[in-house]
C-alpha cells in the first residue's frame, strides 16, 4: 500500500473517532435538561419525573439543573448558546411562546434559535383568593372588583407566565380592573396571597391544590373546559360566571437549532413511549395532567398558533411589550 492510501486511511480512522454519535448510539454522555423556573413548580417537577424516565430508558444520565430568572430568559438563553448536539435540552412552557410578544430585549427568539422536540403535558389552572377576602364566589369577586376599580391585586410568578396572562384574558372577559403583581416565582406570590397581602392568584391546580384543602386559600375556579379531576368540587371559570373562559399551562422539550434531526426522532419516540404508559397516565391524571403527545412537527406548529393566540391575548389587553 502506497504511503499516500496509508495516509488516507489514517485520516479516515481519525474522523470517525471525531465524528458525532449517530442516533442509534445516543446518548453517549449525560444530557442536562435545564429548566428556566423556580425548583419545586409543575416545570421542575416533571422535568425529574422526565429525566428519570429517560435515564432508565436510554441508560444515561439526565442531569436537571434549575436555571430560573428574568421570566426565563436566562435559563432559555442558556440552552439557545449551547451546542446543538443533543446534550442540552429545555424543559418550557407557554410562558415562552407569551414572552415572544411581551419580551422585545430577549437575546433568542424562540423558533429561531430553539427546535421543538416533544410536548410533555397540560395542566388546569385554578383561581384563588386569600381566605380573609370577603368575595365567596367568582360572581362575588368580579362585582367587588368593578364597585373597586384597581383595589383589588392578582400576583403571578412574573410578567409573560402563564399565571400572568391568565390574569389579563380573566380582566378582558369581565371588564374588570385588576392590578397585577409580579413576583419572582410562583412560591413568593402563594406566600404573598396566604398572607392576604395581595388578594387573588392563577396558579398551577398541581402546585395549589395542597395550599386549597389545607384552607390556606379559597377556590373560585379552574380554567379548564371542563372541571378538574383534582379538584371535581370547584366549578370551572366559565361555568362559574366567566362563560368561554379556558386557558391552561402546558410543558415541553426543546433544543437548541440545528440539532441533528435523528437525535429529535429518537427524543420524541422515547418520550411519546413514556407518555403513553397507562402507569403514568393513570397518575398523572390524578395530578390533573393531561399528557401531551406530537411529532415534532406538530409541535412546531403548536408552537407557532401558541405564540399567534397569546399575541392576539395582549393586544387586546393593551400590555406593551418591555
Amino acid at each position: 500500500m502506497s504511503p499516500f492510501a496509508k495516509c488516507g486511511l489514517a485520516v479516515m480512522a481519525l474522523a470517525a473517532t471525531m465524528a458525532p454519535a449517530t442516533a442509534q448510539d445516543y446518548p453517549t454522555k449525560a444530557v442536562r435538561i435545564i429548566v428556566p423556573f423556580s425548583a419545586g413548580g409543575p416545570a421542575d417537577i416533571y422535568a425529574r419525573f422526565l429525566g428519570q424516565q429517560l435515564q432508565e430508558a436510554l441508560k444515561q444520565s439526565f442531569v436537571i439543573e434549575d436555571r430560573p430568572g428574568a421570566g426565563s430568559i436566562i435559563g432559555t438563553g442558556e440552552v439557545a448558546k449551547s451546542a446543538p448536539d443533543g446534550y442540552t435540552l429545555l424543559m418550557m412552557s407557554n410562558t415562552h411562546t407569551t414572552n415572544e410578544t411581551l419580551l422585545s430585549n430577549k437575546p433568542y427568539a424562540l423558533m429561531r434559535d430553539l427546535v421543538a422536540v416533544a410536548p410533555v403535558n397540560s395542566s388546569d389552572l385554578v383561581m384563588v383568593v386569600s381566605p380573609s377576602l370577603k368575595a365567596k364566589t367568582l360572581k362575588e369577586l368580579i362585582a367587588l372588583a368593578k364597585a373597586e376599580p384597581g383595589k383589588l391585586a392578582y400576583a403571578s410568578a412574573g410578567p409573560g407566565t402563564p399565571y400572568h396572562l391568565a390574569g389579563e384574558l380573566f380582566k378582558t372577559m369581565t371588564g374588570t380592573d385588576l392590578l397585577h403583581v409580579p413576583h419572582k416565582n410562583s412560591g413568593e406570590a402563594r406566600n404573598d396571597v396566604m398572607g392576604g397581602h395581595v388578594q387573588i392568584m392563577f396558579d398551577a391546580v398541581t402546585a395549589m391544590k395542597g395550599n386549597i384543602e389545607a384552607g390556606q386559600v379559597r377556590a373560585l375556579g379552574t380554567t379548564g373546559d371542563k372541571r378538574s379531576t383534582v379538584l371535581p368540587d370547584v366549578p370551572t371559570v366559565s361555568e362559574a360566571g366567566v362563560p368561554g373562559y379556558e386557558t391552561t399551562i402546558w410543558l415541553g422539550l426543546m433544543a437548541p437549532k440545528g440539532t441533528p434531526k435523528e437525535i429529535i426522532d429518537r427524543l420524541n419516540a422515547e418520550i411519546t413511549k413514556i407518555i403513553n404508559k397507562p402507569a403514568i397516565r393513570e397518575a398523572w391524571a390524578k395530578q390533573g395532567a393531561v399528557p401531551m403527545t406530537m411529532s415534532p412537527e406538530e409541535f412546531d406548529a403548536f408552537l407557532r398558533r401558541d405564540i399567534e393566540k397569546w399575541a392576539k391575548v395582549t393586544q387586546q389587553a393593551g400590555i406593551k411589550p418591555q
